[in-house]
């Protein structure tokens, strides 16, 4: 059960992430409000023109979508059942929509835990690309959950998402990005190895990215360097992946290894890996 417009937006998280896709939701004219534990994300919402609130559940009572972008598993779950959390505020016809990126397990975990009243529907829309097609507008959503609900939702979900895709039922928009995601650092493993062995050989780095990319080794990541920034959630990703993996008893060796490729890079450039509350 969904509204049949949806013109009252919500977002918990206002980081990297979450703010840039209110800006985009406000000028496309929602009228979005915004929750975040830090003082400073709260005050930049501010002056992108959206009405800050105390908590996950003042957000949500003033909301016809909440979109739920924080960093993990357990926080999602904090700010869905907390005593000030999203359903403590969500009214019959409520859409929550989960863009962290977190374990297709954890999703699932959360559809079980929905209590009867008040009756939401529950998305995932994990989000693809990274910070930058944040900031313009051009996000990819691998999305799961209820098709109508989704649809309802699919023009605020424009506002900041050039490519939308409904997969499945709840759940099924994380094992996309999870597939995704395993993929992506495949490749961006594959190019980092590659280029080690090229070096060492004595051809230079971008002579052989530019003959790469038009060669049948050319890739996204070959093309949008995402090497060359932080990566702050590589490690998370594959965990992920193995989890899963392991859960449903399939052999993945790739994994195992892409995890620590990416691991010793990050090691190298000193790039730090964020850490779950409470680690």
């Amino acid at each position: 059960m969904a509204p049949k417009e949806i013109r009252n937006v919500g977002l918990i998280g206002l980081g990297k992430m979450g703010l840039p896709m209110a800006r985009h939701l406000v000028k496309r004219g929602f009228t979005v409000a915004g929750f975040d534990v830090t003082e400073d994300a709260m005050e930049g919402a501010a002056e992108a023109g959206v009405r800050t609130a105390l908590s996950p559940q003042a957000v949500a009572a003033a909301s016809d979508l909440v979109i739920i972008v924080v960093g993990f598993d357990q926080e999602v779950e904090a700010v869905m059942f907390g005593e000030r959390g999203v359903l403590a505020g969500a009214r019959d016809g409520s859409v929550i929509a989960v863009a962290s990126t977190i374990a297709p397990q954890t999703m699932q975990r959360i559809a079980s835990r929905l209590p009867a009243s008040p009756k939401v529907a529950l998305l995932d829309i994990p989000l693809c690309r990274g910070e930058g097609p944040a900031q313009t507008g051009d996000l990819l959503i691998m999305g799961g959950g209820d098709r109508a609900a989704f649809d309802a939702c699919r023009p605020a979900f424009e506002s900041f998402a050039t490519s939308i895709h409904h997969l499945g039922p709840v759940g099924a928009g994380q094992v996309g990005k999870m597939v995704n995601n395993l993929i992506l650092w495949a490749c961006i493993s594959a190019n980092e190895e590659g280029f080690k062995l090229a070096q060492a050989l004595g051809i230079e780095r971008e002579t052989l990215r530019t003959a790469l990319l038009d060669s049948s080794a050319g890739n996204w990541s070959l093309e949008t360097r995402p090497e060359e920034k932080p990566m702050p959630w590589a490690e998370k990703d594959m965990t992920i992946v193995l989890k899963e993996a392991d859960a449903a008893r399939l052999s993945l060796p790739l994994c195992g290894v892409i995890k620590e490729v990416i691991k010793t890079v990050k090691q190298e450039r000193g790039w730090p890996t964020p850490k779950a509350p409470g680690d």
